[in-house]
């Protein structure tokens, strides 16, 4: 499913014809918040979570902080859902064994930073980080509004170029809560990227009286794409993004594909986007997230992949000691909450 368009637009007629499901769904979503009872691991947990539904960067921004915390010297363990994956029972995350369709994809590129657990139930898959893995410190990528674990930092990833859509409930609009209910559960805002949009949820996070933090997507070896035609496909939470970042590392889309978020790829979709490029002469470019997912298909899927070039990204704070300033204060945050000090 794609989100509607009207999410991201002044609230309209749509958004208040679904008015009163969003009161009962909101309603639901704050309780659960408010009252979800917050399994202790012991160790300290830093989610990265998001006020909306799709996608707002924060995995790249998980793979940061990991990155982080091991130069401070902790070893920390990543927990995620893994969405669309086959099976629910949580399962410690080995790229080498299992592909995609058994971890989901995103916990694969977590698992390449460090440990990764995927799980419906985040508390047992923390666990086997923890006894199996010597893990000390959890990072929840995504998982915010779940109320699973007892969190000592919750970091905000909030994409400034789309902001919070409509600024209304789903499924009037992409807000998984009410603002203000998740904005009291919240440690801090991370606006990435560039947009008018994230000034307003700046905003909103001042006068609740949240740190604001900004970073950016920046691309690897960005210089290769510099002049080349390419047709960019991806099948991401916001694939007009992957557009404009492929265009500002100088590369000339002159056509590209959007499909919905964690998008498996059948052969009918293969044989339109081999076609379209081989029709215009234009090199196929994807992200790495779709790459994990084109990998991990069947034989006709790999073969496809190595016709494409693969952007990756990497988070990066706008204040160089971002990463190591939330992974202490997620520790101090741990130690008040554990012993009161």
């Amino acid at each position: 499913m794609k989100a509607p368009n009207f999410w991201w637009t002044a609230p309209s007629t749509p958004s208040a014809l679904l008015a009163p499901a969003a009161l009962v769904y909101g309603a639901v979503a704050a309780r659960n918040l408010d009252r979800g009872r917050r399994a202790d691991l012991g160790v300290p947990v830093l989610c990265i979570g998001n006020l909306t539904v799709g996608g707002a960067g924060k995995t790249p921004t998980a793979m940061a902080l990991g990155k982080a915390a091991i130069a401070l010297g902790r070893k920390p363990g990543f927990v995620s859902r893994g969405y669309r994956r086959r099976g629910r029972s949580p399962l410690l995350v080995d790229p080498q064994a299992q592909d995609a369709a058994a971890t989901g994809d995103e916990p694969q590129l977590l698992a390449g930073i460090a440990p990764t657990a995927v799980g419906a139930n985040r508390k047992k898959a923390a666990e086997r980080l923890i006894s199996e893995c010597g893990c000390d410190l959890v990072i929840m990528d995504d998982g915010f509004q779940s109320a699973q674990l007892a969190m000592d930092y919750a970091l905000i990833a909030v994409d400034a170029r789309r902001g919070l859509g409509n600024w209304r409930v789903f499924p009037a609009g992409p807000l998984r809560a009410p603002l203000k209910t998740q904005l009291v559960h919240a440690s801090a805002i991370l606006l990435i990227g560039k947009g008018e949009a994230g000034s307003a949820v700046a905003s909103e996070s001042a006068r609740s009286n949240h740190t604001t933090y900004r970073a950016h997507l920046a691309p690897i070896d960005a210089d290769r794409f510099d002049g080349m035609r390419v047709l960019a496909f991806a099948g991401i939470a916001d694939p007009q993004k992957f557009v404009e970042t492929l265009k500002a590392c100088g590369a000339k889309v002159e056509r590209s594909l959007g499909f919905p978020d964690h998008h498996p790829y059948d052969a009918n979709d293969i044989a339109r986007l081999s076609q379209e490029a081989w029709g215009h002469g234009l090199q196929l470019v994807t992200t790495a997230k779709d790459a994990v997912r084109l990998r991990s298909g069947p034989e006709a899927s790999r073969m496809f992949l190595k016709e494409c070039e693969v952007l990756d990204v990497a988070l990066a704070f706008e204040a160089e000691d971002t990463a190591k300033s939330i992974i202490r204060q997620t520790l101090a945050n741990f130690h008040r909450r554990r012993y009161g000090v």
